[in-house]
């Protein structure tokens, strides 16, 4: 019987779903199921306890949290829903919600914990993106009802200076400083324009527009804006579905984006200018809430500057956030960008690395006269696998996890790295045949293409589809898109995905 209930007990925690785990207060290690180990980046509990012995040191993030913890501990015996970021075995990091309680307490005053781990990063991603928006919305409607107001008492200067100057002669010593207030308050006009086109509160006339012929009109302004030294191109997506929107903030997002990347341009460089469309699934929304499915317009405007970190990345669009040098900017172009974008129904994604450029892509929804809500796609219609053996690469873990459910819905097995090395590993230790790699085209450790030759040594015969958020047009400076090459550009449809992958596992003949 004894036995029994020990098979019982070994059988429940090594197949738990959630984390469990046992150490001392000291941060060694004494168990942890398999669930706890992988969401600590290793293959079982026995690597876990071998490679982390010193959780104090390790697992830790903040060293502060496991002081917390252990006081929490100490004064009431347990510990509740203690929240806290653990590193894991690949140097990435994730949220954990733990509960744990004192097990036995030794004569030195050290004591034994047995607890249970939840990881939370997904949950927190969401919250923060959530505090994110409501944040925006507040500082929208700070700025919108200041710039009103300051908006009047401008009106009220630049009406009453014009009227001073006409009864001036220009020979007369007012003339100049009445003409310098006038100055000032045109220039304050114009921040105060930005501040209520972020708050999407400006006036404005939509109109159905060819966005290709909108933004033929601005070319020419453009290049005279960015200068001799850096090259535009212009990349116009034909058969183009309408959007409906005021011309003039197309000019505005346009200016803005197109400043910011001459910018980010050291010296000589590159702009490019595209039009695409998209549709998005529901799929891509469910992990975004940002996104909304439908079928979009899409206006990307890339540079091969300096680029972005993530820190930057976050900030990006807060009104009066800037890197530039004191002077040279006022914080609400790209404030400017996102109010416009907003009040249109439509969202914007970054693509950047520090070195390697950026592409902000703008998303606006086609118009159409009857709108229909976009039906998610029969899986019938859809090109389904064969079990093939997938091993997808991605640093960003919601577009892994997302690429992972689409792939196995689609009849796929799935192999997942967040990590270049995690990836060599896994091709290594897998004992069958890997059919089709797909992976980021820029990656911190090594881009895809370094990744894909090494891949080929191990199997000679793989299939290799890249992806980014980069154009394709920027990312063929990375030597990937040679005419032999697939790539699939995000975001991306499940329809677009099956499409892809089996495009790439059963190739056209040559001709």
């Amino acid at each position: 019987m004894l036995q029994e209930r020990e098979a019982k007990y070994r059988d429940l925690f090594e197949n738990a779903p959630i984390g469990i785990f046992s150490t001392t207060s000291r941060g060694q290690a004494l168990s942890v199921n398999t669930a706890m180990a992988r969401i600590l980046g290793y293959r079982s509990p026995q690597e876990a306890i071998e490679r982390y012995p010193d959780l104090r040191s390790q697992l830790y993030v903040n060293p502060g949290w496991r002081d917390r913890f252990l006081q929490l501990l100490q004064e009431k015996d347990y510990v509740e829903n203690f929240e806290y970021e653990a590193r894991r075995a690949d140097g990435k990091t994730v949220w954990l919600s733990m509960n744990a309680r004192i097990a036995k307490r030794n004569g030195d005053g050290s004591f034994i914990i047995n607890g249970f781990a939840t990881d939370i990063t997904v949950q927190r991603r969401l919250e923060d993106q959530f505090h994110h928006a409501q944040k925006m919305e507040s500082v929208g409607r700070l700025a919108g009802g200041v710039a009103h107001d300051y908006n009047n008492m401008l009106s009220v200067i630049l009406g009453y200076a014009e009227l001073a100057l006409a009864l001036l002669k220009p020979s007369e010593p007012l003339y100049n400083y009445i003409q310098e207030i006038l100055k000032a308050a045109e220039r304050s006009t114009k921040v105060t324009r930005q501040l209520l086109a972020f708050a999407r509160k400006q006036t404005i006339s939509p109109k159905v527009i060819d966005l290709n012929e909108t933004v033929e009109g601005m070319l020419k302004m453009l290049r005279r804006l960015i200068g001799e030294d850096i090259d535009l191109a212009w990349l116009p997506k034909t058969d183009l579905w309408p959007v409906k929107m005021d011309p003039s903030q197309i000019d505005q997002l346009l200016v803005n984006l197109c400043v910011n990347a001459r910018d980010a341009i050291a010296d000589v460089g590159k702009i490019t200018i595209e039009t695409q469309m998209v549709t998005l699934d529901k799929a891509y929304y469910d992990d975004h809430m940002e996104f909304a499915p439908g079928d979009f317009v899409v206006l990307a405007v890339s540079d091969n500057g300096c680029g972005m970190n993530k820190e930057i990345q976050d900030k990006l669009f807060e009104p009066f956030f800037t890197t530039k040098a004191e002077r040279q900017g006022t914080g609400l172009g790209l404030a400017t960008v996102h109010g416009i974008v907003k009040q249109n129904k439509g969202f914007v994604n970054v693509y950047s690395e520090p070195g390697k450029g950026t592409t902000f892509k703008i998303y606006l929804p086609r118009h159409v006269d009857n709108v229909v809500d976009p039906q998610e796609e029969s899986l019938a219609e859809i090109a389904m696998g064969h079990g093939e053996t997938i091993l997808i690469v991605e640093d960003e873990v919601a577009i892994l996890n997302l690429s992972r459910a689409m792939l196995e819905r689609l009849g796929y097995t799935l192999l997942t790295a967040s990590t270049v090395n995690e990836a060599m590993r896994l091709a290594e230790e897998h004992s069958g045949e890997i059919h089709l790699l797909i992976t980021d085209v820029i990656m911190p450790e090594m881009n895809g293409r370094d990744l894909a030759d090494q891949m080929h040594t191990l199997y000679p015969d793989i299939k290799i589809l890249f992806m980014s958020g980069y154009t394709a047009n920027v990312i063929a400076h990375h030597g990937v898109l040679d005419e032999e090459v697939r790539f699939i550009q995000k975001p991306f449809s499940i329809e677009e995905l099956a499409a892809k992958v089996r495009e790439a596992l059963e190739p056209l003949p040559p001709h």
